[in-house]
């Protein structure tokens, strides 16, 4: 029997989700091979595949490692550049009646300031900043452990864009308060918490390591303990919607990243292995929202007892 329930999520003035789960960047490509899976229709949200302003062919394989509790990567944010994306994706993207939040990051300001610039256009409800990668050797993650280098930037991409601006955070950042109050002052609409942690495997029978790139970018359940702990005091800092991002598998996880704060969230990691657990984790939420009698998936957020 089908539950009356709202789980609609008003993000930001302009965007509004069906729900709150969306795909991680970087584990669901441009959304065509899950496509064939599933009705993208049904997700929140649509976040595509870091876009860089010209094509980036990553880093050296080998490029993922499994760990007892995730995974450690190290793409290299591998991506078919901002003019390709828009020319060869968007479109197809634009067919599903899912908001599409394209992530950007650079190398220097000017890059990220240009692909907001050229991604500002019809289709795009949203922008998402990664100043958090750790496995890229420049730019990225050095923007996002600065409060004051952060400020600067997404200053410069807010005069450009009037698409809602979202950071996402690095775990790295000494002060992930800090960090998210430095976003909101300087124009973001929200932020999302976080990115991967910097990790690395060895093989101990050929005494290198497993991964080309040396080090990579721990994700899956390992680091939920950490991402809801960000969000809990991101979300205590800023005005503006926080978004959790971390070892996400269950709807069961998704309330927990709630209830500390989080508006909505990003299914990274696990999707890999259960590509169907996007319209599972939905159906999961209605489950629980009729269970404990919940109207709104909005009064869930931030109602953590203590």
């Amino acid at each position: 029997m089908e539950i009356a329930v709202d789980t609609t999520i008003k993000l930001i003035q302009g965007l509004e989700l069906k729900n709150p789960v969306m795909n991680a960047s970087g584990t669901f490509a441009y959304g065509e091979e899950c496509s064939e899976i599933f009705d993208l229709s049904i997700m929140g949200g649509i976040i595509t595949k870091g876009l860089s302003l010209l094509p980036n062919k990553g880093n050296p394989p080998p490029r993922i490692v499994e760990t007892p509790c995730g995974l450690i990567n190290a793409i290299g944010l591998e991506n078919i550049g901002v003019d390709a994306f828009l020319k060869d994706k968007l479109q197809f993207l634009m067919q599903f009646k899912t908001p599409i939040i394209v992530n950007f990051f650079g190398s220097y300001e000017e890059e990220y300031v240009e692909c907001a610039r050229r991604l500002s256009i019809e289709g795009v409800a949203a922008l998402e900043m990664n100043v958090s990668c750790p496995n890229i050797k420049s730019g990225g993650i050095q923007f996002g452990t600065d409060p004051h280098t952060l400020y600067a930037l997404v200053r410069k991409v807010r005069d450009v864009t009037t698409k809602p601006l979202i950071v996402k955070l690095s775990p790295l950042a000494g002060d992930i308060a800090e960090m998210a109050f430095s976003a909101q002052d300087a124009g973001a609409d929200a932020i999302t918490c976080i990115n991967t942690i910097p990790a690395m495997a060895i093989d101990e029978e050929t005494w290198r390591p497993t991964l080309g790139n040396i080090t990579g970018g721990l994700s899956g359940p390992a680091i939920k303990p950490i991402a809801l702990r960000t969000v809990w005091e991101a979300s205590h800092k800023v005005d503006i919607p926080v978004i959790g991002c971390g070892g996400i598998s269950s709807s069961a996880d998704v309330i927990q990243f709630m209830l500390a704060g989080a508006s909505a969230v990003e299914i990274g990691s696990f999707s890999l292995r259960e590509p169907f657990c996007f319209p599972d984790i939905i159906n999961g939420l209605t489950q629980y929202m009729g269970r404990h009698s919940i109207d709104t998936i909005q009064d869930v957020i931030g109602r953590l007892k203590l």
